[in-house]
Formats: C-alpha cells, sequence, structure tokens
C-alpha cells in the first residue's frame, strides 16, 4: 500500500488534522482541486491511493475524481453565490493560519482575495475557501473605501431637499422643475448641488417617482448611499465620472416616461433600471477595458477579460449596499432582491460596448415584431423581452451625450477626449501602442463624431425611435443636427487628415503607415469587429476609434 500523500505537506502547509467531517470539508477540498486532479493520475495503477487533508484523511480508489464529483453535484457547489434577500448567519471558522485565496461571488463575478486578509462571511453570503470559511474585507473589491465616508449624521431632523446642503437650494429647485425633460442642464446642476449632482439627480426622481415610499426606503439611508456612491466615481476622471452618472440616470428617467412604455414596467423594473443607471460606472479609472487586458491590470486578471470595467461597477455598487447605513434594499423582500439584483446585471453588464451590435441586432428585430395595444403601448409578457428593452434604455442613455442640446455635447466631447488623451499619453510612456482616438497629437476630433453618429449612435437611436413612436423623434432630429454641425466643422486641409482611425492589427495611431483615407472606411470595419465579436470577450482592439466616447460605457 502506499503511504498516504498529505496535501498540506504537497503544498507545503502544515496542520493539526481532525476527524473527517466529509461535508463540511468540501469547500476547503475543491479549493485544492488542481492538486487533487494531479493526484488521481497517480502512476501506480493497482494499489489504492490515500489522500490526506486538512481535516482528516480521506481513502479512495485509483482515481478519486468521480467520487468528489459526485459530492460537488449532491451540495450544489458551484451555486453557491451571495443571496440578496435575507442572510443566514454563519459561524465562523478559522482553520489555520496557512495561506489562503476565496472565491467571491459578487455581482456575477468571481474576485481573487489576497492571502494575508481575514474575511467576513456575515457581509457577502457564503465564501469557499482553502481552508474554509473566512472574514472578506471591503477593501478586497478594488476600488471600495473604507471606511465609508458618510452616516446618518444630518444636523437636526431636516433633510436636504434636493438629497444636499447648498447655499442655493432656491436656483437649484428651478432647475429641476426640468428633471422629466430632454437635455437638462447637468453642469448647471453640479455647480448649484456642491459638485454631488448623482445624488442630486437620483433623490429628486426617486421623490417623484415616490420609490422611496414604495419600497419603504429611509431618506438618510437613501442619500447616505448616493453619497457614498458618487464619492466611489472618481473626481480626476474627465468623463467617467458622476456627472455622466448623473446625466445617464436623469436619462433614463425621461425614457422611462415615454409613452409608449406608459404603465408597461413595474415598480420595481423602474426601481432597477434606475439604480443601473446610477452605478453603471461606479470606480471608472478613465481606461478602456481593452487597455486593463493589455496592460495585464488586476482588475481584467481578477474578471478574466470579460466586462472587466462593467463586472467591477456591479462588484463596487452591490459591495457598498451591505454597509448597514446603506442598504437601500433592506426592506425589500428576498425574491424582490434577487429579481432587482438579476435585473441590474443584465443591464450594466449590457452597457459594455463590445456587445453594442448583438443588442442593437435583437432590438431591431423585437421592431420587426413589436406587439401593442389598442392603445399604443408595447406588450412585453415575459422577462427576455422586458429587461431587453431596459437594457436598450439604460444603453442609450449611456449613449445620449450625442442628443442633447450641442452646448452640452460640445462639453461631454471634450471631456471624453480628454480622457482618451490621457489614456493615451500612458500608453506612450509604457512604450504600448496608442490606442485609436488616444494619441493628442493627431486625433481628428470632428471627423471621429460624424462616424460615431453615422456607424453607432444613429443605428441605435433610430431603431429606438422606431419601437417608441413617435416619441423619441425630437431626439433623433436633435442628434442630426448635430451630425450635421461637426460635419461642418470636419477641417478642410488636408494637413487635418490625421492617423487617427488606424485600425490595423499590431499598430496603433503613431505609426508610420499614413493615416486612413476616410473615416467611414475605420467606421465600417469596427461595425464588422462589433458583427463577429463573440460578446465581449476583449480579445480585439476596442472599437472607440470612431467614437466620441468610451467604449466601455
Amino acid at each position: 500500500m502506499t503511504s498516504p500523500i498529505s496535501l498540506d505537506e504537497h503544498l507545503g502547509g502544515r496542520r493539526e488534522h481532525q476527524p473527517l467531517q466529509w461535508k463540511k470539508c468540501l469547500p476547503a477540498l475543491f479549493s485544492y482541486y488542481p492538486n487533487m486532479y494531479a493526484l488521481s493520475q497517480h502512476s501506480r495503477p493497482s494499489p489504492s491511493l490515500y489522500v490526506q487533508f486538512p481535516v482528516g484523511t480521506f481513502h479512495a480508489g485509483i482515481s478519486i475524481l468521480p467520487l468528489l464529483l459526485h459530492q460537488q453535484q449532491e451540495l450544489d457547489i458551484p451555486s453557491l453565490r451571495v443571496d440578496d434577500g435575507e442572510r443566514p448567519k454563519r459561524k465562523e471558522r478559522n482553520l489555520s493560519s496557512g495561506p489562503s485565496s476565496a472565491v467571491v461571488p459578487e455581482a456575477s463575478v468571481v474576485a481573487a482575495l489576497p492571502s494575508t486578509t481575514t474575511t467576513t462571511t456575515s457581509d457577502i453570503g457564503s465564501v469557499v475557501a482553502t481552508t474554509g470559511i473566512k472574514d472578506v474585507s471591503m477593501s478586497q473589491i478594488q476600488g471600495v473605501k473604507k471606511p465609508l465616508l458618510h452616516a446618518n449624521s444630518f444636523s437636526g431632523e431636516r433633510l436636504p431637499k434636493y438629497g444636499v446642503d447648498t447655499r442655493q437650494e432656491e436656483e437649484l429647485g428651478k432647475i429641476l422643475e426640468d428633471i422629466d425633460k430632454w437635455g437638462i442642464d447637468i453642469y448647471r446642476i453640479a455647480e448649484l448641488s456642491n459638485r454631488k449632482p448623482l445624488t442630486t439627480i437620483t433623490y429628486t426622481i426617486f421623490m417623484e417617482r415616490d420609490l422611496l415610499k414604495t419600497f419603504k426606503i429611509p431618506p438618510k439611508t437613501f442619500i447616505t448611499f448616493m453619497m457614498t456612491l458618487e464619492d466611489h466615481y472618481l473626481k480626476d476622471v474627465p468623463y467617467h465620472n458622476s456627472l455622466h452618472a448623473a446625466d445617464v440616470t436623469q436619462s433614463t428617467h425621461v425614457l422611462l416616461n415615454s409613452p409608449a412604455l406608459e404603465s408597461v414596467f413595474t415598480s420595481l423594473e423602474i426601481l432597477a433600471a434606475i439604480f443601473a443607471a446610477a452605478i453603471h460606472d461606479v470606480d471608472h479609472p478613465g481606461l478602456t477595458n481593452q487597455y486593463l487586458i493589455n496592460s495585464s491590470s488586476e482588475l481584467a486578471l481578477m474578471y478574466n477579460d470579460e466586462s472587466v470595467l462593467e463586472n467591477h461597477h456591479l462588484a463596487v455598487a452591490f459591495k457598498l449596499l451591505q454597509n448597514e447605513d446603506c442598504d437601500i434594499f433592506a426592506n425589500l423582500g428576498k425574491k424582490q432582491r434577487q429579481t432587482l439584483r438579476k435585473m441590474v446585471i443584465d443591464m450594466v453588464l449590457a452597457t459594455d460596448m463590445s456587445k453594442h451590435m448583438s443588442l442593437l441586432a435583437d432590438l431591431k428585430t423585437m421592431v420587426e415584431t413589436k406587439k401593442v395595444a389598442g392603445s399604443g403601448v408595447l406588450l412585453l409578457d415575459n422577462y427576455t423581452d422586458r429587461i431587453q428593452v431596459l437594457q436598450n434604455m439604460v444603453h442609450c442613455a449611456d449613449l445620449s451625450n450625442p442628443t442633447k442640446p450641442l452646448e452640452l455635447y460640445r462639453h461631454w466631447v471634450s471631456s471624453i477626449m480628454e480622457e482618451f488623451f490621457q489614456q493615451g499619453d500612458r500608453e506612450r510612456e509604457q512604450g504600448m501602442d496608442i490606442s485609436p482616438m488616444c494619441d493628442r497629437h493627431s486625433a481628428t476630433i470632428e471627423k471621429s463624431q460624424v462616424g460615431f453618429i453615422d456607424y453607432i449612435v444613429h443605428p441605435l437611436w433610430e431603431t429606438w425611435a422606431d419601437l417608441v413612436h413617435p416619441d423619441a423623434q425630437d431626439i433623433l432630429d436633435t442628434l442630426e443636427e448635430n451630425r450635421d454641425w461637426y460635419q461642418r466643422m470636419i477641417p478642410i486641409s488636408p494637413s487635418s487628415s490625421s492617423n487617427d482611425l488606424k485600425e490595423e492589427e499590431g499598430q496603433g495611431d503613431d505609426s508610420e503607415d499614413g493615416p486612413e483615407e476616410e473615416l467611414c472606411a475605420a467606421a465600417e470595419r469596427i461595425q464588422i469587429q462589433f458583427t463577429l465579436d463573440d460578446e465581449g470577450s476583449g480579445k480585439r482592439a476596442p472599437p472607440e476609434d470612431a467614437q466620441g466616447e468610451d467604449p466601455t460605457m
């Protein structure tokens, strides 16, 4: 008989062995899966194999994998996940002080946790670790600050009328009277709200829609969460900051008011859509998904190159909710929480621009086969159709800058281009290929906007307008006017035809091969790339060379 093989010894650890408790040791057992597979391929065919685990000694035949897989199915190990409803209390056990890693199911993503950190299961549900269940600290989801900066500490009993303390409350209130109108001056709202536009906009929308009362959300808790969320939008990021989030949230609110969608969505679906819009870019670093992948960033490693930023935004937002002063959904039932969470995840992941073409294709199919009631209201009788409309709604709101009044649109273009240029500067410093439209020395902004509208924004908004006809016609008209303005602004001189649209494989904007002759050719290549893209695999160049907005939105 072979000698017992100790996984502790195999991995360099030492532990006191305890009597085997099979089901309790499975989480630790399966964290050793790669090593166990190697042991199961033991070179000796006849003797039984003894495998000694940290929690006891287990006797198996030549291959232990079938039994392990059977037990895995019995306990449904892969389905361990965060329970957004009531969280049962768990007894914490510290089985050893040896090296560990944990897998945290959060926002449908898996986060690899550092080996030296103690973790808390009461915060996040179940954690499968190499040594059992351990504590998971908030800091282990990148970008989540600890401690939180806001608490329920408002002076007296009076809450700010618009969610923020400001000496210009009256003037702020006048602008917020247009909260239901397309193209509200979001920049002015930011000035009057002490740079808290997201808190102000979202609080105003929740109050108008009576969502606080409907879902029993304490106003103090809501303001605390929104302030905390807004703090997690980075102020030094030119475009993907809380101002952009506020704009997308308000735009989503207006689209929900479309007569064609009147009474179509439930209060819970409306809550999910507005919440998704508010959180959809939280802790955005001002870099594209492709840059994070190419630079082998921690986020790209954590999310396996799949919708890296979108997964991260979700993880941060849902982690913030788990602070007791921030849980705005505390009074929702378990099923409501689970449903809301699923919808929010579906909507935010759909903001990944690598999914744009498939999302648009599905929307076009819906338009061709749409069903309406006698009153002209859309009939959406299943989850797939309902979430598809909500996904496209938030996506439209995310790509709504070119549909806003020209003065606002130009502000947004300036912000996104500066963010692109900062990434290009970083790529140049690091010796990387400079991403399309990120070279401040060669980018042609006006031409890129025309291409972005022609091949990305207009097809999306035209299809949306068909879906809710005639509700979005004014928005479409403004988009076309803005497109014509940028067309007129394209420089005529040959020197202005920059190489900002180069998308040759393995080359950046600073290559020596010369500029592209036509923006349309580049934009057509983008469209083909979108079509061939395998749902956001992240393994192709990002489609930002004909955009005025980040492909990661």
